[in-house]
C-alpha cells in the first residue's frame, strides 16, 4: 500500500516580524482549523523564523492526489483566521491611515475624536443603518468581505504573503473602512458645528441683560413643554425683542429651536426646569447654554401641580 507523505497545504509569509507575533498568529490559525474537525488525515501547523521574515506552514499526511481536496477543506478556516487577525491587529491602524492620509486630518486630537466616532455604539442612527465599526452586523460584513478576498488569494496560490495581500489585495475591505471613516467625519463635523453654535448662544446669553427674574420650564413628558413666568403664567415671547430668534436660530441645528429661542428672547435671570427626565437631550442643551442660570427640579410644588405626584426615586433627584 502506498504510504502517505507530509504535504504542505498552505504557507503564510510574514515580513520583518518577531516571534511572539508569529507564535500568536500560528495559535490563532490552529484554533480555527481545529473547529473544522477534519478526520480524514493528520494535519499539523508550525512556524519558521528567518532573518527578515517568518513563515507559518499548514501540512497534512496525505497522498499527493489527495492534497487538493485537503486544501479545499482547510481553505475557509485559514481565510477566516487570517481575516480575524487582520481585523484585530491591523484594522485600527489602517483606519487611522485613511483619516490622516486620505482625508488629510493631521491634528492628533481631531483624529482621536474621529476614531472614537468610528467605534462608538450609541448613535441616533439605528445600528443596522450605521456603518460604525463596533456594530455586530458591520463587523460580520467586513470579516466576510475580507475572508472572501483571502480565500480567493489562497485558491490562486497556497503560499500567501500576508504583507503583500494587505498592500495590494484588500480594496473591497478598504472600501468598507473608507465608508466608516466618511460616516465618522460627517458626525465629527456636525458635532463641531453644533458645539460652535452652542458657544455662540452661550456668548449671547452672557452679554444679554436679564429681562425677567424667573422662568419655569415645565417638561410634561416627551416633547411637550410649557414656559411660565414667576407668577406661573404663560410667557408670550412676542412681547419681547425677537431679533435674535429671527437672525440666529434659523440654522439646521438638531434640537428644540422654539424652546431655546423663547428662553433666549425672554432672557430670564433664573430658569427652573421641572422634569422627570433630566437626561433628555434638550434639557442638557438648555443647561449647557444657560449654565449657572439653570436649576433642575424633579420634585416640588410646581412639579406636583404640572407633572403629577413623583415616584419615590424621583424625589431623590436634585
Amino acid at each position: 500500500m502506498e504510504r502517505s507523505e507530509v504535504m504542505e497545504l498552505f504557507a503564510v509569509v510574514l515580513m520583518n516580524t518577531i516571534e511572539p507575533y508569529v507564535r500568536s498568529l500560528t495559535a490563532q490559525i490552529e484554533s480555527e482549523l481545529q473547529l473544522l474537525h477534519i478526520a480524514e488525515c493528520e494535519w499539523t501547523i508550525h512556524y519558521e523564523l528567518f532573518e527578515n521574515h517568518a513563515s507559518i506552514h499548514v501540512e497534512a499526511h496525505v497522498h499527493e492526489e489527495e492534497a487538493s481536496a485537503m486544501r479545499k477543506k482547510c481553505l475557509q478556516g485559514l481565510a477566516d483566521a487570517l481575516a480575524e487577525h487582520i481585523m484585530m491587529d491591523k484594522e485600527s491602524h489602517m483606519l487611522r491611515n485613511l483619516i490622516t492620509k486620505e482625508f488629510k486630518y493631521e491634528n492628533k486630537e481631531d483624529v482621536d475624536v474621529i476614531e472614537g466616532y468610528c467605534t462608538q455604539t450609541h448613535l441616533d442612527t439605528p445600528i443596522e443603518e450605521s456603518p460604525v465599526m463596533s456594530s455586530i452586523s458591520g463587523r460580520l460584513r467586513r470579516k466576510q468581505v475580507l475572508s472572501d478576498q483571502l480565500a480567493l488569494a489562497l485558491e490562486e496560490a497556497p503560499r500567501l504573503s500576508l504583507d503583500g495581500f494587505i498592500l495590494f489585495r484588500m480594496q473591497d475591505y478598504l472600501d468598507e473602512l473608507r465608508e466608516i471613516a466618511e460616516y465618522a467625519i460627517d458626525e465629527f463635523m456636525m458635532d463641531r458645528q453644533y458645539q460652535e453654535f452652542i458657544s455662540l448662544l452661550q456668548y449671547f446669553v452672557y452679554i444679554q441683560e436679564a429681562k425677567i427674574p424667573v422662568a419655569h420650564l415645565i417638561h410634561k413628558g416627551g416633547h411637550e413643554f410649557v414656559i411660565l413666568n414667576d407668577r406661573l403664567e404663560l410667557i408670550d415671547a412676542n412681547e419681547f425683542d425677537a431679533s435674535f430668534k429671527m437672525e440666529v436660530l434659523e440654522k439646521d441645528i438638531n434640537f428644540e429651536d422654539m424652546i431655546v429661542s423663547t428662553l433666549i428672547t425672554v432672557s430670564p435671570a433664573n430658569i427652573y426646569i421641572h422634569t422627570r427626565d433630566p437626561d433628555m437631550t434638550i434639557i442638557k442643551t438648555i443647561r449647557q447654554i444657560f449654565e449657572d442660570r439653570t436649576t433642575v427640579c424633579a420634585y416640588c410644588r410646581t412639579c406636583d401641580i404640572y407633572l403629577g405626584e413623583a415616584k419615590k426615586q424621583d424625589q431623590l433627584s436634585p
